[in-house]
């Protein structure tokens, strides 16, 4: 059976359709709202937190993936062009590090406006690019960071296909 079969027949919220997932893949979730759920998804290379969140206004599904990171404050201008160079290759989604909390982040808005129901493949598909991103690029932000590598160096690292699982 289809992710999305069982959904069929309802208009059913994107946040029931996450926890659905979250059951699905046998993942860690925290339903923190109606609107608002919190997983950990292991990757190959770590343990990331996303959080999905609805906002009825906006009639978007917000993805939030992070991990921690304590990059020395000398290496702050490197990773921030770094950061730059991962933007320019993600097609969905945009990475940003928030110092204050210490954490690398992978953001992505699907957008369902005019009523639209995103289907359970959708939203799998979206945690799946997140965590793979994360994944593809984690190598690359630990060999500049702690590698000394350049960020056009460590991006060598990321041009090959990551290998994993979501």
């Amino acid at each position: 059976m289809a992710l999305s079969e069982q959904f069929l027949e309802e208009d059913i919220h994107p946040i029931d359709i996450v926890e659905h997932l979250a059951e699905h893949h046998d993942w860690d979730f925290d339903r923190i709202g109606d609107d608002q759920i919190a997983m950990a998804v292991e990757g190959q290379w770590r343990t990331y937190s996303l959080t999905l969140a609805w906002s009825g206004y906006d009639e978007t599904l917000r993805l939030i993936c992070t991990f921690e990171m304590e990059p020395p404050a000398e290496k702050l201008p490197l990773l921030y062009e770094l950061i730059n160079a991962m933007n320019d290759q993600c097609w969905a989604g945009t990475f940003t590090y928030w110092a204050a909390q210490n954490l690398m982040v992978y953001r992505y808005g699907l957008v369902l406006a005019g009523g639209q129901v995103a289907s359970a493949e959708q939203i799998d598909t979206m945690i799946g690019a997140a965590v793979l991103s994360a994944e593809r690029y984690y190598p690359a932000i630990q060999l500049m960071v702690w590698g000394n590598r350049s960020p056009a160096d460590a991006m060598q690292v990321a041009i090959a296909e990551a290998y994993g699982r979501a």
